[in-house]
């Protein structure tokens, strides 16, 4: 019995003198001991952004895709920032490249244009990707990356714009992940991958193809090195011959990279932009159809093997119900498929795609610019705190309205505006109430007081009770939808999981 708590002893001797080691390596190398503590019951932690990113691909690119950037924040309080645009380098750099601008007002819009980026050199080779080399791998002309701290970075939306300055895509942030679903190669000439770095480390993407008759036989292009503050560029077009429908999968093995996808019938031609859409979910809702003519396309992606019964929902001016088509749809694994909805002609909504297995959608309505198939929205998720339009066009230039849509119980937001000279908070806004199961939609003009040739930001703001609330941004000119920007949360703070009251880690 001595021996036995002898051995408990010398036991508890040694945890003690190993913590006190841990200890004092930490404080000899002036890092801390992290020691979680217990939060208060019901009291959810939290983080205020400091820091943010982004990257677009076309911004001071050469020929149809050159134009400029708009930048938007909301922050949540009284407070400093700046943001930094840098030119991305063709062959990478392990410093951010040239400065192209900068932001230092938050809670204002600011527009900028770029001039076109300089030739590349003849000397500047090419790579080839895999999938047989028949993917090559190009230094991309243009892109720019937007680096924003303080209080513009809470609240933050970047976008790009064309040479005219309507809005042509969001500029995303760094990830691993992305999924893009649309048309296949038969109806546009080219499609086109670039693939930015803003980080001073390289990164290696991969891009799996799904298509509508199932996946790309090696198609698997691995590989891709994505240099420091760069941008690389493959075209797809000959990977994906012949193709119907098309869905793409783009990761990172190493470091983060921000992807974007450009359909054109004519290089010559700026084309659509394909938004980012929602990771394979059994739930996803596209928000932002118009209240324009012409049938509509839903491109649904099946990643996995099993089969898909898919369900979809229409959540509409006159409630939520299934349109003709949208049911007893049988989807097979491992493919891309389009689906028409010509019943919904005319009837601004949000699509709810149900499905037994997670699936990837987007869909398409006629319009768009010069050589693009269509406008397109993608799936995304309810507004969070906040969603931000960063750069709306003046009423010379086109067109603004938000399509909200309430798919489960009744929904309230208040929409208030910005322009380069007034900041959020400044301009009296607006409360929108939708009914459950419905959508709203709303104009957007510039605020009172300010001129009519002036572009503005938009924030919408769900208010205290309110159900989930998504919502598209419909940019229209010359009579025809130019874009459709489904609006994401843009986020002041950050949620901190839960901790507990025990020694977790120590840090190197």
């Amino acid at each position: 019995m001595r021996g036995l708590f002898r051995n408990q002893f010398v036991v508890a001797a040694l945890v003690l003198a190993v913590v006190a080691a841990l200890y004092a390596a930490a404080g000899l190398s002036h890092h801390p001991v992290a020691v979680a503590q217990t939060s208060p019951p019901g009291q959810a932690g939290r983080a205020a952004v400091s820091s943010a990113s982004r990257a677009c691909p076309s911004p001071g690119s050469p020929g149809a895709t050159s134009g400029g950037v708009a930048i938007a924040s909301a922050p949540a309080g009284a407070g400093t920032g700046d943001a930094v645009l840098n030119r991305l380098s063709p062959t990478g750099s392990a410093a951010p490249g040239p400065a192209a601008g900068s932001v230092s007002e938050p809670g204002k819009l600011s527009a900028t244009g770029l001039p076109v980026a300089q030739a590349l050199p003849k000397t500047t080779g090419s790579a080839q990707g895999a999938a047989g080399g028949s993917v090559p791998t190009t230094p991309g002309r243009g892109g720019v990356m937007i680096s924003a701290s303080g209080a513009l970075s809470q609240g933050l939306e970047v976008e790009q714009t064309d040479s005219s300055g309507l809005v042509t895509a969001r500029c995303e942030e760094p990830g691993t992940d992305f999924w893009f679903v649309g048309p296949g190669q038969q109806s546009t000439a080219d499609i086109q991958l670039s693939l930015m770095n803003v980080d001073g480390q390289q990164a290696d993407a991969q891009v799996t193809a799904l298509t509508d008759n199932g996946p790309l036989l090696g198609g698997t292009d691995t590989g891709i090195a994505v240099p420091a503050h760069g941008r690389v560029v493959q075209s797809l077009a000959k990977l994906l011959h012949r193709t119907r429908f098309v869905a793409l999968h783009v990761t990172a093995s190493l470091g983060r990279i921000v992807a974007a996808v450009r359909e054109t019938t004519s290089a010559a031609r700026p084309g659509a932009w394909l938004p980012v859409t929602q990771a394979p979910a059994k739930r996803s809702v596209l928000p932002g159809l118009p209240a324009t003519g012409g049938t509509r396309q839903l491109y649904v992606a099946v990643p996995g093997a099993a089969n898909a019964q898919v369900k979809i929902t229409a959540v509409t001016p006159k409630g939520s119900y299934q349109p003709t088509g949208g049911g007893g749809l049988n989807l097979p694994g491992g493919s891309a498929v389009g689906i028409p909805l010509p019943s919904l002609h005319g009837i601004p909504a949000a699509i709810e795609v149900s499905a037994n297995v997670p699936v990837a959608a987007s869909m398409m309505v006629p319009g768009g610019a010069a050589g693009a198939p269509g406008a397109f929205t993608a799936a995304t998720g309810p507004i969070h705190e906040r969603g931000v339009i960063a750069d709306l066009p003046r009423s010379a230039g086109g067109t603004a309205e938000i399509v909200l849509s309430a798919t489960g119980g009744a929904a309230s937001v208040r929409i208030q505006e910005a322009t380069s000279a007034a900041a959020f908070g400044s301009i009296p806004g607006r409360v929108v109430q939708i009914a459950a199961g419905h959508t709203v939609v709303v104009r957007l003009r510039p605020p009172p007081g300010a001129a009519r040739t002036a572009a503005f930001a938009t924030m919408i703001s769900p208010l205290a009770g309110s159900g989930p609330v998504y919502a598209g941004t419909v940019i229209s000119s010359g009579g025809s939808v130019r874009s459709i920007l489904p609006v994401a949360s843009s986020l002041t703070w950050v949620p901190l999981p839960a901790v507990t009251g025990t020694l977790t880690a120590v840090l190197p």
